[in-house]
């Protein structure tokens, strides 16, 4: 049975980055599949911000068409940059807008979480335990890959997230990546890792889904390991469907039913002076992915592309979030 607020029926919105791969967009269905099951009681739909079908406006369409009343838009995305903060919530507040006898919520990213964490930390384990035996985890480099953005919030989220996976599985030594945008890219972090003159690389790529920037990632491994034959090079998988992440996405949910959903402000370009970004301060939010809502896949056009990897919001450029008081 659906859940209703008074008389208002809920569904929950699942908002996607999008990609112009097959098999991240396959990943990202399964993981809507996922949080549909854990959630019976409200209608669920999924939209992608770019490239893939169904675009969000088609799954908040398809909300609305099923009579709720009452959506929860939970970004599907780990942290708060540009995206979460500018483009989502133009294409929420868009359709809110459009039908201002709807209730619509708009929820904060995953963020750092201790059941992400512990997922993390079991996808490392994992490729650990492919290595060879009897490397202790003081003499292991765990690398953090990260996205990359113009957000140096989002950016510093990496670091942090290293910082508690070194210290929180005893490793000798962590570093960070970034697959676009930011610095040190992946084949710059490798590199410097090498010189470090750990027996052992282990390579995690920080994201929910698999996609060209992963791919890339793992690419970038491979060459490292080919030119440094004496150095043990081991690639982790990424987050994925892990049941830890559906339970936060779940969690997500909850916390806009409970008034809970607070994303972090204080440390927000567009809201405080950062330094580097003063001039982002107070600049308008618009969405910046019209051009490539919905034109499609690889696969749709039967050629290869670059992944969308880079953030539209230049330094000095960027636009407030939505935040909900």
């Amino acid at each position: 049975m659906t859940k209703t607020i008074g008389t208002k029926k809920i569904g929950v919105m699942l908002c996607g980055h999008g990609s112009r791969d097959v098999d991240a967009v396959a990943e990202f269905g399964n993981l809507a599949r996922h949080l549909k099951a854990r959630l019976p009681q409200y209608e669920v739909e999924s939209g992608f911000l770019e490239f893939a079908t169904p675009i969000i406006k088609t799954g908040l369409d398809a909300l609305k068409d099923k009579g709720v009343g009452h959506i929860l838009a939970v970004p599907g995305m780990l942290f708060a940059a540009g995206h979460v903060k500018n483009d989502l919530p133009w294409e929420i507040n868009s359709f809110a807008a459009e039908n201002p006898q709807l209730a619509v919520d708009y929820g904060r990213e995953l963020a750092i979480d201790t059941k992400l964490l512990q997922a993390a930390a079991e996808r490392i384990a994992e490729a650990e335990a492919a290595g060879t035996a009897g490397v202790e985890r003081q003499d292991i480099l765990l690398l953090v890959v990260g996205r990359g953005t113009n957000d140096p919030d989002a950016n510093s989220n990496i670091a942090k997230v290293a910082r508690m996976l070194w210290e929180g599985m005893g490793f000798g030594w962590a570093e960070i990546g970034f697959s676009g945008v930011a610095a040190p890219l992946v084949d710059r972090a490798l590199e410097h890792c090498v010189k470090l003159g750990y027996k052992r690389v282990i390579v995690f790529p920080y994201f929910l889904f698999t996609g060209i920037l992963v791919k890339r990632i793992y690419d970038w491994t491979d060459a490292a390991a080919k030119a440094h034959p004496g150095v043990e090079f081991l690639k982790a998988p990424y987050l994925n469907d892990h049941p830890l992440v559906i339970d936060s996405f779940v969690e997500r949910v909850e916390e806009i039913l409970g008034g809970h959903a607070r994303m972090n402000c204080q440390l927000c370009k567009y809201r405080e002076q950062v330094v580097g970004y003063e001039a982002s301060v107070g600049a308008v939010q618009a969405g910046h992915h019209h051009h490539v809502r919905g034109i499609g896949t690889d696969a749709d056009h039967g050629h290869g592309h670059h992944d969308h990897d880079h953030d539209h919001h230049g330094h000095g450029h960027g636009h407030h979030h939505h935040h909900e008081d």
